[in-house]
This record gives structure tokens, sequence and C-alpha cells, in this order.
């Protein structure tokens, strides 16, 4: 028996790691690990377009330069990326996710901290919050199709280091 594929059907796939933003203009499945981190997940109805962030800071310190590895930057720069796809703030919807508080952790407060700046940004800019899984005392790994706004959510009790970086530990076996 023979199998075919459809490759227009296939979403392209690629993990998020901490610090880092990815739109993709075609259909794709985005994943990503998350503890006191956040991601927030931007889709777009009418293009059927999206892309997700995955910060592990709130804000910008005076001392820190921008970078998407605080969500005051992050949330900003996947906006501005898919406005420059061509899409519109009041087609944009938002899932956000993670922001636990894990035991152990340097500030267990980072985690709310982080899930509060993406409210109050996403609030500011118009863009409406459709779900969130955010909170809690476990790790999610998460995956995201861009093109559908669909999101599984795998809660763990256990996020190992080399969870964040799966393909690269892949390729080193």
């Amino acid at each position: 028996m023979s199998v075919t594929t459809n490759k227009s059907v296939e979403a392209y796939r690629y993990h998020l790691a901490p610090g880092a933003i990815f739109t993709c203009g075609n259909q794709a499945m985005i994943s990503a690990v998350l503890g006191t981190c956040v991601a927030v997940c931007l889709h777009d109805r009418r293009l059927r377009i999206g892309g997700m962030n995955h910060f592990l800071y709130p804000k910008s310190g005076f001392f820190g330069s921008p970078s998407a590895d605080y969500g005051d930057f992050a949330i900003h720069q996947l906006v501005a990326k898919l406005t420059r796809m061509g899409s519109r703030i009041e087609d944009l919807e938002a899932q956000i996710f993670g922001g636990a508080s894990i035991p152990g952790a340097r500030d267990a407060k980072t985690g709310g901290k982080n899930v509060n700046i993406a409210r109050k940004i996403l609030k500011k800019k118009g863009i409406k919050v459709v779900s969130e899984d955010v909170g809690g005392l476990k790790g999610r790994r998460l995956i995201f199709h861009t093109g559908t706004n669909e999101a599984i959510i795998m809660k763990t009790h256990r996020v190992r280091r080399g969870d964040y970086y799966p393909y690269r530990q892949r390729l080193e076996n």
C-alpha cells in the first residue's frame, strides 16, 4: 500500500526557542516548551496566517537592550511582522500560553508578570484574546497551527533543558 501526501495541506513545522518570534505566510505548525515563559499566538482570520513569540521576561529594563526575550518588545514585533504581511489589527485574534510558577525558579512571580504584560499590550492594541492557558505549577508543551488557530497544550511536571531544543538533540545523537 502506498501513502501519498498532499503538500498543499501539509504545514511547515518549526520549533520556537525562547527569545524568538516566528511568522509565516503559509500554514505552519509552531511548537514551544514553556515554563515561566509565555507564548503569544496571533492568527489573522481573513488571511489565515499567523505567528508566535516566546518570551522569558515581561519588560526590557534600563540596562538591557530591547530583544524578543522581553514581552513588551516581542509582542510589538509579532504584531508588526504580521501587519507588514498584510494583516489588519481588527482581523487578528490572540491566544496566550505559559506563565507557570515553577517551583525552584529564580523569581516565582515572573510567569504571572509575563502573562499580565501580554494581556495589557494586546488590550491596548485592540487585539481580542480568544483563549488562554496560563499560570499553575506545570510547564507546557505547545503546538500552534497558524492557518487554523488551533493549539494543543500538554502539561508536564518536569521540563528538561533538552525539551527546549528537541531538534538539535536529535542531530547530536
